[in-house]
């Protein structure tokens, strides 16, 4: 029997038609538009290219490079918090990590040399950059306005599924603070690096006390004439207990370089306290009593200042808002170049800052290390069937399906949407967790006669009524100003997942078709075909593969399969982690992860 294949000028009105003619689960062409080729979209080219045939992808990257976020923030003292290698996707270990904690530019060439490595640039179209995707009444799917940037020509592409990978920690922002445009000094925000400037010997001002401004006051301290560090509220800097800052010694990469199980086991150990964590954000946890007790002692410890100490160790649970291990900083404000200003900036003027004790501080240079758009609204607009714009109903709250849809928006799929669990345990096993569920979908796209697809709304709203609930029993609940609440001390929690990291994983496993919105072109059985499997349409196939001598069929219950897949009874309690006090317990507490 021929092959057969779904051409691609197939178009889903046509689609029950055109499947009578062949067997069942017949492959149409999909043709697929990903925005952004930062880690998700490169893991997204790299699953498809893996698991699929008959479908087209163009990712479309406004930078002149891939690895996103990890190529534009340059500032000094750029890294990411987690132990490097363990800020790696699960099935590609890198061997030579320089360090523990690894430089921006270190984890900006992993994902370049994954994308090399792969082949994955031939899907990229860099220095592109998406304006808009408008649903197409006619032919099903979106037409997508896009820029090429190297010479200002628009033009419109289509595709039948519609990926979003441009990031939750990537659109940078000012700060909301009036006069910026008057500043006659250097003006530098810490994710659009200018690395031109010189700061040695320069009075250099600093906006910001989150991850980014924790980590540059250290590393320019020690070479600037001075520093003037504007802080507004307080919040907790971890320590590093147990996984301190380490450059791997010549013996020990060769060590992981040529002994694969030492370098599995040592990611597990790792993995295993970064999934440890979750008992910090639950309120009442002995937990997150022991560890905001131990974060009081290690703070004022360092600061050894009663002034500061009084305004930067928070009233608000551990875990409020995203943990950073500051190595070096509260040591820093204690040096005799540093001060540090607390209360608001009223309004930047030509020499610098006024503040709210009406006082100016000029400087020579200004660092804005005020971190990003965190709004989960889309960048452009996203029109669906009836002209609704994602855009003006996510304005005042996003409701997602999970981190990773929308309702109303069909075939509109997001990488780290509302509430994926971006704060509560490894990120990166979760976007592979996405990735799959979305290849899942879209392989049900591609096999059935399927028009749209898109979370219902009901579910959605229950999605969110349970997620409220959730946050209740939350130190994510205090009022603390995060990202996770979108700026807001008293808001909703849109970032974060109601669960670990774990239940992340667990809950992506299996797409649950009852709450999402399925609807197909002509009879929804049409995918039954001409009467053949797609078995017989193998040749090389063995078309009496179910007759065996014993029965070995993978585990038909949810938990079986589970225990398949964690390995369950292979691993003792004992390994379970360390917590930030040095304890040993079973869930013990690893370091929560960010970009930082």
């Amino acid at each position: 029997m021929a092959d057969f294949v779904v051409p691609s000028s197939f178009r889903p009105e046509t689609d029950a038609q055109y499947r009578l003619k062949g067997p069942m689960h017949a492959q149409r062409h999909v043709r697929i538009i990903c925005v952004g080729a930062g880690a998700s979209g490169l893991l997204m080219a790299y699953k498809l290219q893996r698991h699929f045939s008959n479908y087209s992808l163009t990712v479309y990257e406004k930078n002149s490079e891939v690895s996103g976020t990890w190529y534009e923030n340059r500032y000094p003292g750029c890294a990411c918090d987690v132990p490097s290698h363990n800020y790696t996707w699960s099935f590609e270990p890198k061997l030579d990590w320089s360090a523990v904690y690894a430089s921006s530019r270190e984890i900006f060439q992993y994902f370049n040399d994954f994308a090399h490595k792969y082949g994955l640039r031939r899907f990229v179209k860099t220095q592109h950059q998406v304006g808009g995707a408008f649903w197409n009444q006619q032919k099903g799917g979106y037409d997508v306005q896009v820029q090429d940037l190297s010479t200002g020509k628009t033009h419109t592409d289509h595709c039948d599924i519609m990926i979003n990978a441009s990031g939750i920690l990537n659109n940078w922002a000012w700060p909301a603070i009036p006069g910026l445009d008057r500043y006659k000094g250097v003006l530098l925000h810490t994710a659009n690096w200018d690395e031109n400037v010189d700061l040695e010997g320069r009075h250099v001002g600093l906006i910001g006390n989150g991850s980014s401004g924790i980590q540059v006051l250290p590393t320019i301290q020690p070479y600037v004439k001075k520093c003037t560090t504007f802080i507004r509220e307080p919040t907790w800097v971890s320590p590093v207990q147990g996984l301190e800052q380490h450059v791997f010694t010549d013996q020990e990469r060769l060590e992981f370089a040529t002994n694969p199980d030492a370098l599995t086991k040592y990611r597990r150990d790792i993995e295993r306290g970064l999934n440890g964590q979750f008992g910090l954000f639950l309120k009442g946890t002995n937990t997150n009593n022991d560890t905001e007790t131990y974060f009081r002692e290690q703070m004022s410890g360092k600061l050894q200042n009663d002034y500061l100490e009084k305004r930067l160790i928070p009233d608000w649970h551990v875990g409020c808002r995203r943990l950073t291990p500051g190595i070096g900083y509260l040591e820093s404000l204690g040096k005799e170049n540093v001060e540090t200003v607390y209360g608001e900036i009223n309004e930047i003027t030509e020499r610098g800052c006024l503040c709210d004790n009406g006082q100016e501080y000029p400087v020579d240079v200004l660092i804005c290390a005020t971190g990003f758009n965190t709004s989960f609204k889309p960048r452009f607009p996203v029109v669906g069937p009836g002209g609704n714009n994602l855009q003006d109903a996510w304005a005042d709250e996003p409701r997602s399906y999970f981190g990773i849809a929308a309702p109303d928006v069909p075939n509109y799929l997001i990488f780290l949407g509302p509430n994926c669990p971006i704060g509560n345990g490894p990120v990166l096993s979760a976007i592979e967790a996405q990735a799959d569920y979305m290849c899942k979908l879209i392989d049900r796209f591609q096999t059935h006669n399927i028009a749209t697809f898109a979370p219902k709304a009901e579910a959605v709203d229950d999605f969110i009524a349970h997620k409220n609930q959730f946050m209740n029993g939350t130190v994510w609940q205090d009022p603390c100003r995060s990202w996770y609440k979108a700026g807001k001390p008293n808001g909703p929690i849109t970032a974060l997942w109601p669960g670990s990291t774990l239940h992340y994983i667990e809950a992506m496993m299996e797409v649950r078709l009852d709450d999402w919105d399925v609807q197909y072109s002509g009879n929804r059985f049409a995918w039954l075909g001409n009467g053949y499997s797609q078995t017989e349409l193998d040749p090389t196939a063995d078309w009496a593969y179910y007759i065996r001598e014993k029965d070995d069929d993978a585990p038909l219950s949810r938990r079986r399969k589970l225990q398949l897949i964690n390995k369950s009874g292979t691993v003792s309690q004992v390994d379970s982690g360390v917590n930030f006090t040095g304890k040993r317990e079973q869930n013990g507490m690893g370091i929560a992860e960010s970009k930082l």
